[in-house]
């Protein structure tokens, strides 16, 4: 099932449960603006490409709209979509006053320059200035593009519009950007992870975990979770996996992998087929990767008792009824990975008053609204008898819809 599919089930399942008037329930569906633009660039060589960007923008009920901006040659309509209407629901359950949004352009970063990066930047921001903004739309650093890509939007939507640092986020620390927001999304995954195990009168120390990714999210996940007592015995990326029965050492890894950019030929483990690393017998299990990893042919081979979902949709819905048969406890993407929205939050209100933050304070912040937001998740939970997913989905759509009918949706 692709992602739209199955945000649109799982958002249909929750306005059910929540017994939502279906005019409202499809209004909260449809986007409230969708944006195709043609890019075309001059290359290094002289020759002209052409790119196309997009920007879905879901829902502003709650606030400005709110998502990153991906470039990857596989940036369709239908996953920009998902992954827009996904951010109005996450944006909800952290309780942060934004609504969704998500953008990116088809094109493979690895196959242009930095030149050619800063222009295609240029060109896109140029055709979508007037539509985003401080309080209209924020976007944000996605796959395949990070503080620097941020930069150059900044600049070029700051020649039409003044200096306006709080229009992105996730910007360079010398630009206005928050400290704290590189880790942000792993250090949220800490925080939820420690939230969802004092709900089973345990704690982190001691733990075996298994992480799938090590990019940013699995990076930063792995070195707090192991600075609190936690045993990563597991880890893989696209170079490969590698396990260590007795604990990986994470900051050699953490090395490793910026000398060799993988994890492949890292010493402190044996190999291990990349493949299987989801089956590995742990407590823990962190999708930090993909989306749709953990599918109905594998699910039963699960061996985890908890899987905390620090990817965006890493678990299909066939998988979530074989897991839930299981017992496995699955946190859900749209609360467990919203750490970086909430910091992105944070760098945004900074920049509106001018005042930054100490770093002490913007990880204390996180922790309140991450405990926060799995208190509220539990409620839910418990006032519809349901799993922490549909708990997250039926929170974060009652938001969205109170906020609605509050402003007078159908005026």
């Amino acid at each position: 099932m692709n992602a739209l599919a199955a945000t649109n089930r799982n958002f249909k399942l929750a306005a059910r449960m929540l017994g939502l008037d279906s005019k409202l329930e499809n209004s909260l569906l449809i986007p409230f603006r969708e944006i195709k633009v043609e890019c075309t660039i001059p290359k290094d060589d002289g020759s002209l490409a052409s790119f196309v960007g997009f920007r879905v923008q879901h829902d502003n009920a709650r606030g400005p709209m709110k998502g990153g901006i991906r470039y990857h040659p596989e940036v369709e309509p239908d996953e920009v979509n998902a992954l827009a209407q996904l951010m109005t629901w996450k944006t909800a359950v952290a309780n942060i006053p934004y609504g969704g949004a998500k953008g990116g352009i088809g094109c493979d970063p690895s196959d242009l320059s930095l030149s050619e990066l800063e222009r295609l930047t240029r060109v896109f921001t140029q055709k979508i200035h007037d539509l985003i903004g401080v309080h209209t739309d924020v976007p944000a650093p996605d796959m395949g593009t990070g503080p620097q890509t941020m930069a150059w939007i900044l600049d070029e939507y700051s020649k039409f519009h003044g200096y306006s640092p709080a229009v992105v986020t996730g910007k360079p620390i010398d630009l206005g950007g928050s400290l704290g927001r590189d880790a942000a999304t792993g250090r949220g995954v800490l925080f939820a992870t420690e939230a969802l195990l004092k709900e089973y009168g345990k704690s982190i120390a001691g733990q075996r975990v298994v992480i799938q990714g090590f990019g940013n999210v699995g990076s930063w996940a792995a070195q707090l979770i192991s600075q609190h007592g936690g045993k990563v015995v597991a880890v893989s990326d696209v170079t490969g996996a590698i396990r260590n029965v007795n604990g990986i050492d994470i900051p050699s890894l953490v090395k490793h992998v910026k000398e060799n950019r993988g994890v492949k030929g890292f010493d402190g483990g044996d190999y291990l087929d990349a493949n299987a690393i989801l089956a590995e017998d742990c407590d823990i299990l962190i999708p930090a990767a993909l989306g749709g990893v953990i599918n109905r042919d594998n699910a039963k081979d699960i061996k985890a008792k908890f899987i905390i979902e620090a990817a965006n949709h890493p678990t299909d819905p066939e998988a979530d009824e074989i897991l839930s048969k299981k017992g496995v406890i699955v946190l859900p993407d749209i609360y467990a990975n919203s750490g970086g929205v909430t910091v992105s939050y944070f760098e945004w209100v900074q920049n509106i008053q001018g005042f930054m933050w100490e770093e002490e304070k913007v990880n204390a912040e996180l922790k309140t609204y991450m405990t926060r937001g799995f208190n509220d998740v539990k409620e839910m939970c418990k006032a519809h008898n349901c799993d922490l997913r549909m708990g997250a989905f039926s929170l974060g759509v009652n938001r969205v819809a109170r906020a609605t009918i509050l402003r007078g949706w159908e005026a």
